[in-house]
């Protein structure tokens, strides 16, 4: 393996880089505004990054109207929905309290970045506001936001992300399933786990 020379300063970044422009340090707020939240509300889509003593972890949150609440500007909340009960991020919150956040808008070449801290909470009145076909979320987790910004849209538009010509032909990639029979060295069924896994997730979506 090659050993490359790593930068080791925040002086030798900025010397690389320059400093950041009046808009980029201008975007910062330490709230949730007006403007903002329209941004919040209109996403169905984020990723969650948390760490704890072994290490970092990021997962995926999804859902149409309902994925998060804004409870006032300075906090949100996110009920959690169910899994596959490893409860990386939620292990991680109970630990180490500091959290990011990354909001993807369809469409919008725009995402929205937030950092804070979190709490994993069983407030009966909470969880019941998030109630989906009968079905409660185990737990919540509340955002208390320390800023909040957007981020430049080039990464999106460099990626043409919304674009649907550019979407992968999921044939062409691994399943779940091929990856745990590799996993498995050839023991796990995955023929039968793929086959079955949308009539799964259809009955234990909520």
């Amino acid at each position: 393996m090659s050993a490359y020379a790593p930068v080791t300063t925040e002086a030798e970044l900025e010397a690389l880089y320059g400093k950041p422009g009046e808009a980029s340090l201008l975007k910062v707020a330490d709230r949730i505004t007006p403007q903002y939240r329209r941004f919040l509300e209109a996403s169905p889509f984020f990723t969650l990054a948390t760490a704890g003593p072994e290490g970092l972890d990021c997962s995926p949150r999804g859902e149409l109207g309902g994925l998060f609440r804004v409870l006032d500007d300075k906090r949100l909340a996110i009920p959690d929905r169910r899994g596959n009960n490893r409860m990386d991020s939620l292990r991680n919150i109970v630990r180490d309290p500091r959290v990011a956040l990354l909001f993807l808008i369809p469409g919008s070449v725009t995402t929205i970045r937030m950092n804070g801290t979190a709490i994993v909470t069983v407030d009966p009145d909470l969880l019941a506001s998030f109630e989906k076909d009968g079905k409660l979320p185990r737990s919540a987790v509340v955002v208390t936001v320390d800023e909040i910004y957007t981020q430049c849209g080039r990464a999106v538009l460099r990626a043409d992300l919304w674009n649907p010509a550019q979407h992968v032909d999921p044939k062409s990639i691994p399943t779940a399933g091929d990856i745990l029979k590799e996993r498995s060295e050839g023991v796990f069924d995955s023929e039968t786990y793929d086959r079955d896994w949308a009539g799964r997730a259809a009955e234990t979506m909520w």
